[in-house]
């Protein structure tokens, strides 16, 4: 990021909420907000924490994907998502694992809490229920309360490892490098649309369930917006990747030292780390791609945590001819760190190397060339 953002954003910052405050004010003056709902996020934790994060927003319409679409309708739902209005300040009840609290979301909307449950009341499920309820502001548009249940993943004792691992040309097809190819994959398609990269699906199936057929915790770490969350559910369940992993995306909006969504490297980390904290005796596979700077972040994760890290899987991707050379002499330094970093072209060779660490089944290697030359033969 360049100085000249943190020399820049307090200001605009500063000017921002001013606008926002008048903006507020005056919405509310002419009615307030329509329909309001709760949008709850994956969360994480362990049996004594988990966290807990969501976004309170106005109801934009925006309709299920279905093969018919046309561009115009998948065009007219990523404005509404884009074009998302958030209920500022909002004052919610969180519930779970028997703990209440009360929290109070932020000017974008978005609500964040750690709760400490008894360890005698989480049973160590996969998946742990939360109940959000909206205090106020209440809309006068919308009859009764306004409520919602999301889910918290606690890893299971028998997981091997954990997985965190990046979106996009990870997987999903996004063409990150040509900006004019990714906004057009991005405004004018759906999540019927989107493509996985070949084998991927597979693939995240087999880390998931392990060698031993376990359930092993995933995390998606991307500098996408949060208001592409639906989309990306929707994108998971219809290419049969795991149902239940932890999405961590973004806002996209002026903060204290940033004006742009630039800080990829910053966001990441400030991501990633916790996770790796939180679930100190859990070691991880992570996973990225070449055309941004997942290898870089991986690096930097593997110095902090070494043999931790069991390996970076990179997906070569870039159409940078001398980007291969640079991500190679990282990966040398990760090796003395006690990691490895595999650069590979498709998901079978990425599988073939997990196996043989004994990470995933042999018979899922199979599974995953059947899926990728299917998926590279139908493209």
């Amino acid at each position: 990021m360049g100085n000249w953002q943190e020399h820049v954003a307090p200001w605009v910052r500063a000017i921002e909420r001013r606008y926002d405050a008048w903006k507020y004010r005056l919405y509310y003056a002419l009615g307030g907000p329509g329909p309001i709902r709760i949008q709850p996020y994956r969360g994480y934790g362990t049996r004594e924490r988990v966290h807990v994060f969501g976004r309170v927003l106005e109801e934009r319409g925006v309709k299920p994907p279905s093969e018919t679409d046309r561009w115009w309708h998948n065009l007219l739902n990523m404005v509404r998502r884009l074009q998302s209005r958030e209920v500022p300040y909002a004052r919610l009840e969180v519930r779970a694992a028997g703990v209440e609290r009360e929290v109070i979301a932020d000017e974008e909307g978005m609500f964040d809490v750690w709760l400490e449950p008894a360890p005698k009341v989480v049973d160590g499920r996969p998946g742990q229920p939360v109940e959000i309820e909206l205090v106020e502001p209440l809309s006068r548009r919308q009859p009764g309360p306004v409520q919602a249940t999301g889910e918290i993943l606690i890893p299971s004792p028998e997981a091997q490892f954990g997985v965190i691992s990046d979106l996009d040309d990870t997987v999903i097809q996004s063409d990150v490098s040509s900006l004019i190819q990714m906004a057009h994959t991005v405004l004018f398609g759906n999540a019927r649309t989107r493509m996985p990269l070949p084998g991927a699906a597979a693939f995240y199936r087999a880390l998931r369930a392990g060698a031993g057929g376990g359930v092993n915790p995933l995390f998606y770490v991307s500098n996408g917006l949060w208001n592409l969350y639906d989309l990306l559910e929707d994108f998971f369940a219809l290419n049969h990747m795991p149902d239940d992993p932890v999405i961590l995306l973004r806002n996209w909006g002026v903060y204290h030292d940033e004006i742009l969504p630039t800080r990829q490297r910053g966001h990441k980390l400030d991501i990633i780390q916790p996770i790796l904290d939180l679930y100190e005796d859990l070691p991880f596979i992570l996973i990225g791609d070449s055309s941004e700077a997942d290898p870089e972040i991986y690096h930097e994760l593997v110095q902090v945590y070494g043999k931790r890290i069991l390996a970076v899987y990179i997906r070569n991707v870039s159409r940078d001819l001398d980007r291969p050379a640079v991500i190679r002499k990282l990966a040398d330094e990760i090796v003395d760190a006690g990691s490895e970093l595999v650069l590979a072209e498709d998901s079978w060779s990425l599988a073939r190397h997990a196996a043989r660490q004994g990470w995933i089944d042999e018979l899922a290697v199979g599974e995953i060339r059947a899926e990728q030359l299917s998926q590279e033969s139908s493209g």
